[in-house]
Formats: C-alpha cells, sequence, structure tokens
C-alpha cells in the first residue's frame, strides 16, 4: 500500500508513519521545511516538499496513493480563525487535492478530536453519533473539518482520539518535570473523569481506519477504555519515575484569571497558548469520556496501554532522551 501522510513531522504523525513502513507500507510524507526531511527519512518515510496550501506540489506528491491520513492540523492559535485557516480549510484544500490527483484513492482517513465531539456528563461514555457539542475554538475547527471530510466525493473515516500521550510528546513533558519537582497541578478538584490513549494504539487505529474495508464512511473513537481520574494523571507519572508529588487542586475562581492572562499576554504578542480563557472550558469540564465499543467491534482494535503502562514507557523515553 501507499500512503500519504500530513503531521509525519508531529508527535501522532510520526508514529502513524512509522506504523505503517513496520507493516511493509510505502510512506509519503509532506514535509513543510526542508529541514524535516532528515527525521521523516529516519522514520523510513520519503519526504514530499509542500503544504496544504500548495496545490501544486500536493498533487506531485498525491500521484498513486492508495490512503490518504491527514493528521496535520493546529492545537494552538492566536483566535478561532487561525484555527479554521488550517483545520477546517486546509483539510478543503487536500480533499481538493486529492480529487484531482488521486481519485482512486481507497481511504481519506482524518485525525479529528474528541474536542469535536464535546464533554460528556460523569460516567457517560460518548458514542460516535452522540450530538456533537464542541465548547472551543479548537473543537469547533476540528467539528468543520469533520463536515469537509463527510461532504467530500472520497470515501472516508473519521477517528477522534482524546488526550494522546506517549514519546515524542511535549505537552506532557511540562507536568513530568513537574512531578519531579514534586507537585502535580490539576484543574479544578482533581475529580475530572478522562479517556486517554497511548500514541502507539493510537496509531494502530489509524492504520486500520485506513485498511479494514467496512470502515468507511464511518467515525471511529479511539481510547482506552479505563477511566482516569484527572489527579490520578499525576499520581501515575509519579510512580513512573519514582515520585510522590503533593497534588494541588486549581479551582476555576483561582486559576481563570492566571490562565486568562497567560492568554491574553500571549495574544498581545501574536503567540499562540493553549493556556488561556477559551481552554479553561475544557479543563473545567466534569467529564471527558468516550465509548471504543465501535471501534473495537468493528476495527478489531483494542489500545494496549493503561495509565500505568503507557506513563512507565514514556518516562524511559524522557529519560533516555534526556528530557527528563
Amino acid at each position: 500500500m501507499r500512503a500519504f501522510v500530513t503531521g509525519a513531522t508531529g508527535f501522532v504523525g510520526s508514529h502513524l508513519a512509522e506504523a505503517l513502513v513496520a507493516r511493509g507500507d510505502v510512506v509519503v510524507a509532506l514535509a513543510r521545511r526542508p529541514a524535516s526531511s532528515d527525521f521523516l527519512s529516519g522514520l523510513g518515510a520519503t519526504p514530499a516538499p509542500g503544504a496544504l496550501d500548495d496545490a501544486a506540489k500536493l498533487a506531485a506528491a498525491l500521484e498513486g496513493v492508495d490512503v490518504v491520513y491527514h493528521v496535520a492540523g493546529l492545537t494552538a492559535a492566536v483566535d478561532e480563525a487561525g484555527f479554521r485557516a488550517v483545520n477546517e480549510r486546509g483539510t478543503r484544500q487536500l480533499l481538493d487535492a486529492v480529487r484531482r490527483a488521486a481519485p482512486g484513492v481507497r481511504r481519506f482517513v482524518f485525525v479529528s478530536s474528541q474536542a469535536a465531539l464535546g464533554p460528556s456528563r460523569p460516567g457517560e461514555r460518548l458514542a460516535e453519533d452522540a450530538e456533537t457539542r464542541p465548547i472551543t475554538a479548537y473543537g469547533r475547527s476540528k467539528l468543520a473539518g469533520e463536515r469537509a471530510v463527510r461532504g467530500a466525493d472520497v470515501p472516508w473515516t473519521i477517528v477522534r482520539p482524546p488526550a494522546v500521550y506517549g514519546p515524542r510528546d511535549r505537552e506532557f513533558l511540562r507536568l513530568f518535570r513537574l512531578v519531579k519537582r514534586g507537585v502535580a497541578p490539576v484543574f479544578g478538584w482533581g475529580r475530572q473523569q478522562l479517556s486517554l490513549v497511548y500514541v502507539t494504539d493510537l496509531a494502530e487505529a489509524l492504520v486500520r481506519a485506513g485498511t479494514v474495508e467496512g470502515a468507511r464512511g464511518q467515525v471511529y473513537h479511539a481510547a482506552h477504555p479505563e477511566v482516569v481520574l484527572s489527579r490520578d494523571v499525576g499520581k501515575a507519572i509519579g510512580r513512573a519515575i519514582g515520585r510522590t508529588p503533593v497534588v494541588l487542586p486549581l479551582p476555576g475562581a483561582l486559576a481563570g484569571p492566571i490562565v486568562g492572562a497567560i492568554g491574553r499576554a500571549a495574544a498581545a504578542a501574536g503567540k499562540p497558548s493553549v493556556v488561556n480563557d477559551d481552554k479553561m472550558a475544557e479543563f473545567l469540564a466534569p467529564a471527558w469520556l468516550l465509548s471504543v465499543e465501535k471501534a473495537e467491534r468493528e476495527l478489531g482494535w483494542r489500545a494496549a496501554h493503561d495509565l500505568a503502562a503507557g506513563m512507565a514507557k514514556t518516562a524511559e523515553w524522557y529519560r533516555r532522551e534526556g528530557l527528563l
């Protein structure tokens, strides 16, 4: 199989590229910057210079492709227009290029997000057909990307992961470093219920989304089935690195003004930040739980790493890379 991957220089995309190469697939990876070529080659992929808004280079890269994996996306932006420029318009640009340059493509896999669906109630695992109620600009932009995919004349599959962690991730690294210092801050009182997924498990789900025949025209949630309390994330990290952190609750009344100030300062400087007023709604929602029964049943997939196993492997990688 010949696969085209966007976002292969990033966290999730790099693991997907490796999983595809391990299967024996030919992987063509979109490279926006020449400096990315060595990294992509090291993964076993063939770098394809270009960008989502460069129709000519996209067309050349898509020649002869069987499956397209659209992993690239923006998780931080100054405003909603910034999110939509990449997560919606960039998706439409890629879909247009696929229709023109790869009309025989067998599957277009769009990596969306749990944020496009929205939060759940405590104890409620939302299925793929639940009403979408995104509560952030990022979530709304990913939902707009989903709608673009659904409306396109290509055979598509959409995958919604929750928060993803594992080797090469830099977001959880911040929490690891805080826990190493003995503190595990948590928004609210640490009772938020979460679905999570380890990155190699997600990569395997994406591979199957692009290769299982019955997945065409379907949406899937890809997460480990365990329910994780937000306060337990820091504790699991502590066990993985041999620390017992103090869990530090940050109730909304305290955290809100601080987070808002950080976000406004970043916006004023023209620098996007994932910490802002908009994200506080996500941080303080009571639950973010996904049902994964459909993916298990139809894709034959099940996440292999629970929180303890995943954090142990993540800690091992951070240490090996000298990051922790």
